[in-house]
């Protein structure tokens, strides 16, 4: 085998070993799944909520996200690349990182009740994780870049996504907005 087919191949099954989570089918929301989410700086914002849940004997997760419905032209198209970016953390541990396999919905003031896209991961569920609240992490982010004249021309228009909570409802608090 040649240097750079072996690399290859040890890349590859490194990939495979880090695929942890598995699609697990559809559940219902409980009455307090963990929402996150953020605002871009031109208008607009998106909501993320999860529960994480006992799947036969494993760690799952089962959620949903929502994009605002009066956001810029510039940000339509770009919430799948910044759920992409997502994590779900559970007492330090990362349960699942991505997470385009959220189902999209409606914007809500609440999440509980929507039926969610799950998956499962290889980590056993214990019965400590009842009372463990997971933590939903986007990292802030340039979503759109136009630079006008070049890079030192100092023209253009960059379009940041922020992690600041749930944001796509128009009743969700928006960090702008002091009230």
């Amino acid at each position: 085998m040649r240097f750079p087919a072996l690399i290859s191949s040890l890349a590859l099954a490194g990939l495979a070993a880090c695929s942890t989570a598995m699609p697990a089918g559809t559940a219902t929301l409980g009455p307090n799944p963990v929402v996150g989410g953020g605002t871009y700086t031109s208008p607009g914002g998106l909501s993320v909520a999860v529960d994480v849940q006992n799947i036969g004997g494993k760690t799952g997760i089962c959620g949903v996200w929502a994009q605002s419905k009066s956001q810029s032209v510039v940000t339509r198209g770009r919430a799948r690349q910044v759920i992409g970016t997502g994590a779900v953390v559970l007492n330090g541990e990362t349960l699942v990182n991505g997470l385009l396999f959220l189902k999209e919905v409606e914007p809500a003031a609440s999440y509980s009740g929507q039926t969610g896209n799950c998956v499962v991961t290889e980590r056993p569920w214990s019965a400590q994780d009842n009372a463990r609240r997971a933590k939903i992490i986007i990292p802030r982010q340039v979503v759109y870049q136009d630079i006008d004249g070049g890079p030192d021309a100092g023209i253009g228009l960059t379009v940041v996504f922020r992690p600041s909570g749930p944001s796509a409802h128009p009743s969700d608090p928006k960090p702008w907005d002091p009230a």
